[in-house]
Formats: C-alpha cells, sequence, structure tokens
C-alpha cells in the first residue's frame, strides 16, 4: 500500500457518561467514566493502520503516563512512531468528553505537548512527505504549523487532505493546498458564515468550496451520509444502516477521514472510498470511545 502521513494531536480523553449533556451551570449525575487514547490526528492514524494502512504519525507528546498509553496503543495498531516527538519538559494533552444517552457528545481539548508543535518539526520529517502518498492533518495543532504542513506536502506531491476540526480561520489563498477538505455541517457553515440546512443549501455550499480552490469537497452529514462534489460530479452517499445501536459518535469523524485515506492510498475510485470510509465511521458509533471504536479491516469486511 502507498503510505500515509498524518500530522495531529495525540491527547488522553476523559469521558463522562450520563442521561444528558449539561448546559450552562448545570450538574448531572453520570452513569460512567473512561479514560482512553483520542485526539484527531491519533483517532486517524489508529483507524488508518487498523484497515491496514501503511502509516506515519507526526505529534508531540510529553513523556508521562498517557504518552506511554499512545505508544502502546500504537504498537497494537501498527502505526509507525518514528516521527513522535517525547518533549519531558512539557504534559501530554488531554480531552474533557460529555456523552449523552443518545451518544452525542461535546468535547473541550487541551492540546498540551501538541500546541508546541512548530514548523521545524514538519521540517525534521520531510523524508517520511517525500514517501507518502497521501498527507492528512487537522486544526487541532497550531493553524500557521498546520497550513505550513500542507504547503510542504504539496511541495513533495502528497494529496493532501485537511479535515477542518475544529474549525479554525484559513486565509483564502490557502484553500487552493487543498486535495480534498472533510467538514461536517457545522464546520461548513463556519467557513461560508451561512446556515446548511436543506439539500439545496449543501450543493449550494459545494459550489462555494470548489471556487475557493479546493479541488474535491466533502461534507460529512453524520446519520444522513455525506455529500461530495468536485469540477466533474457531484452525490450524496447514505449513511450505513447499522445492525447495533449507536452507543457513541466519538471519534466517528476520525474513523471515516482514517479510513477514507487509506481508500485512496489503495488508489479505489473516490466514490468507493467515500463508501468504505461511511462503512467504517459507521460501525465505530456502534462501540465507546474515540480510538478504541476504530474498526479492523477484519471487523469491516464482515459486517
Amino acid at each position: 500500500m502507498n503510505s500515509i502521513c498524518i500530522f495531529g494531536v495525540f491527547v488522553a480523553d476523559l469521558c463522562f457518561f450520563g442521561n444528558k449533556i449539561p448546559v450552562k451551570g448545570e450538574t448531572v449525575l453520570g452513569n460512567n467514566h473512561i479514560v482512553g487514547p483520542g485526539g484527531k490526528g491519533s483517532n486517524q492514524a489508529i483507524a488508518a493502520a487498523r484497515l491496514n494502512g501503511n502509516v506515519h504519525f507526526i505529534t508531540k507528546v510529553g513523556n508521562d503516563n498517557h504518552a506511554d498509553m499512545a505508544f502502546s496503543l500504537y504498537k497494537e495498531a501498527g502505526v509507525n512512531v518514528d516521527c513522535i516527538i517525547r518533549d519531558p519538559s512539557l504534559s501530554t494533552g488531554v480531552a474533557g468528553i460529555m456523552i449523552d444517552e443518545d451518544g452525542n457528545n461535546a468535547i473541550n481539548v487541551f492540546a498540551g505537548a501538541a500546541k508546541h508543535l512548530k514548523s521545524d518539526d514538519v521540517d525534521k520529517n520531510l523524508e517520511i512527505f517525500k514517501k507518502s502518498k497521501i498527507f492528512l492533518t487537522q486544526m487541532e495543532t497550531p493553524e500557521e504549523v498546520t497550513l505550513y504542513s500542507l504547503k510542504k506536502a504539496k511541495e513533495n506531491n502528497c494529496i493532501t487532505v485537511l479535515n477542518p476540526a475544529p474549525a479554525r480561520n484559513i486565509s483564502e489563498e490557502d484553500f487552493s493546498l487543498l486535495d480534498f477538505f472533510t467538514p461536517n455541517e457545522t464546520e461548513a457553515e463556519f467557513y461560508l458564515n451561512k446556515k446548511i440546512e436543506t439539500e439545496t443549501d449543501i450543493k449550494n455550499a459545494g459550489k462555494e468550496f470548489l471556487k475557493k480552490g479546493v479541488k474535491n469537497i466533502i461534507i460529512t452529514l453524520g446519520e444522513k451520509g455525506v455529500y461530495f462534489a468536485n469540477k466533474d460530479q457531484e452525490y450524496f452517499i447514505e449513511a450505513l444502516k447499522l445492525k447495533n445501536k449507536v452507543l457513541d459518535t466519538t471519534g466517528a469523524g476520525d474513523a471515516f477521514n482514517g479510513a477514507f485515506v487509506v481508500g485512496l492510498a489503495n488508489d479505489l475510485k473516490f466514490k468507493d472510498a467515500l463508501i468504505f470510509a461511511n462503512k467504517v465511521a459507521g460501525i465505530s458509533t456502534t462501540k465507546v470511545g474515540a480510538a478504541n471504536s476504530m474498526p479492523t479491516f477484519e471487523e469491516v469486511e464482515n459486517y
């Protein structure tokens, strides 16, 4: 398989389960609490590796128990860790996640050591960029370093994929760096500064992103599936019809992105890669946790 380079964040997820997600000023009694691995880049790297992807992950962590948890998981999943920086002067990041009885979530992320990633850390790993077909990143790393990494990926002929989560500002000229842009509805609304509610709204949003310079736009729609458009075609793909109850949607977007780049690395047609990614994301919602919910290739094949 062609190599995949992923640049992003690892954090330890502190997950709190309850009947509802508390609103401002409210206290609710929880039903369960677990600590597990998370961070969008890390989740996507694990998702891709469990699907037999050849994955190099670039990030920065501390020298603590949370980092130990990360390395243990990467070894199990098959993620290449040569590009991971351990800085003993910094602490590994954490995320607080509230999950309701329907599997919906609200998340607060502190990136910790990964907040200190610099352009130099990208430059030190340019050999990985040169060897990779696909480059995937998100917006949890420092904004200027994220965009620098995308520029370096383009210079080294990688197919670039940006999952803009959390949604943060991107200059208009930088949209042209993106071969694939994968916002969800909320993130798409942020970049276009308008509500996206109807099928027509989604199609119009796709056209606006293409005008900005994005080559392929993918808007993930949760239980409604996914929308794809480029200059030649556009279509919707329905969400996977699940055999099991949704337990936790945390990490579903990461499962989608990790699976999608595996599809691209395997030279699947775009539509086939999206169908595969949709399936992987759907299966992930039937398990609890983020990284721990990423299915293996065998699980996806047999679902």
